[in-house]
């Protein structure tokens, strides 16, 4: 018998394998479904990884979203912000952000919308994003596909380097990008094409190639072994209801939709 899982589920257990044989590495998820991915990861296939308790301890366990007790749950160790910035300079992190928008040379937009001198909507500002794409390895996770994210052009304000090289100042060589996977609610996707291109790895239940492309503002590639995203186990979705009792990852998409669609004709 099918196992029935949500689309956030399937997009989570799809978004751990970003960590898969990853080794003892900081594993940062930013956002309700990433952070419950690298929890999964770390206590299925990646045992190696480091988890924070998001102030300043390393715990020996993901600590589950929601309201927390008196008992601090498993402190391993003390990982204030200094020591975070030597992890991460080190490139011993491997972070899963979700950006507004992405662009052909992987390029991401966390920052404003429209000019930056007079934004149309203004959000987070760049923060740590610029240092984070240039010192370690990091993932994306899109909740909603579409070409307002995905977008045909560059993105309004390169805040996560990526695979272009104008933006360097002269004389000055990029430094090694290392994008993960990018997870959204349509399919999971990687820059590991011809000169970085985008090609899509896997379909999510229900959806096809052009579907995805059509929702793209670039071209897609289709990677070789192309398939349709493998479901979750019914072990990892006990372990994603224990990470989110309070199951705040029914709200992470839009209608909390079932992880396998109708086919549109």
């Amino acid at each position: 018998m099918a196992l029935d899982f949500t689309l956030a589920e399937l997009m989570i257990a799809s978004a751990a394998e970003a960590w898969r044989g990853a080794g003892e590495i900081l594993a940062t998820g930013i956002g309700t479904l990433p952070r419950l991915a690298a929890g999964l990861a770390r206590l299925t296939f990646a045992e190696g990884l480091m988890l924070t308790d998001g102030e300043a301890w390393l715990t020996e366990e993901p600590v589950p979203l929601g309201a927390r007790g008196p008992a601090r749950p498993g402190a391993s160790g003390w990982m204030p912000f200094g020591r975070v910035f030597g992890v991460l300079w080190q490139g011993r992190r491997h972070a899963m952000v979700t950006p507004v928008q992405i662009d052909r040379w992987a390029q991401a937009n966390i920052s404003c919308l429209g000019p930056f001198a007079r934004p149309k909507v203004q959000m987070l500002g760049v923060r740590g994003l610029p240092g984070n794409s240039i010192s370690h390895p990091n993932s994306m996770l899109v909740p909603a596909h579409s070409r307002r994210v995905f977008v045909e052009g560059e993105v309004d304000v390169v805040a996560s380097a990526g695979f272009a090289d104008r933006r360097w100042p002269a004389g000055m060589r990029r430094p090694a990008i290392a994008i993960g996977l990018v997870v959204t609610d349509l399919c999971v996707m990687d820059f590991g094409g011809p000169d970085h291109a985008a090609r899509v790895r896997l379909l999510h239940p229900g959806v096809g190639f052009d579907e995805v492309q059509a929702a793209t503002g670039f071209p897609l590639l289709a990677a070789p072994g192309m398939a349709e995203t493998p479901a979750p186990s019914a072990e990892a979705l006990a372990i994603i209801a224990r990470l989110d009792p309070g199951n705040l990852r029914a709200t992470a998409l839009k209608g909390n939709p079932p992880g396998r669609r109708a086919r549109v004709a």
